[in-house]
């Protein structure tokens, strides 16, 4: 995986705050960070699928042992 430096200004509260939650450093509790906002988007695209998507599975067979 490519990586990229990056230098950000944070609030020192809202990093220390982020790194407590974590248990980890700064660079592992960042990328948590824009772990979840990444996977925020993928989800509110799933949202915006619901009732879209039709199924053809038959919940009466699936059951059967």
């Amino acid at each position: 995986m490519k990586t990229k430096k990056l230098t950000i200004e944070v609030p020192e509260e809202l990093l220390a705050k982020a790194t407590a939650a974590t248990g980890q450093g700064i660079t592992p509790t960042v990328r948590k960070g824009l772990e979840l906002v990444a996977t925020t988007g993928a989800y509110a695209a799933l949202r915006r699928l619901k009732g879209k998507v039709t199924f053809s599975v038959d919940l009466a067979k699936l059951r059967e042992d």
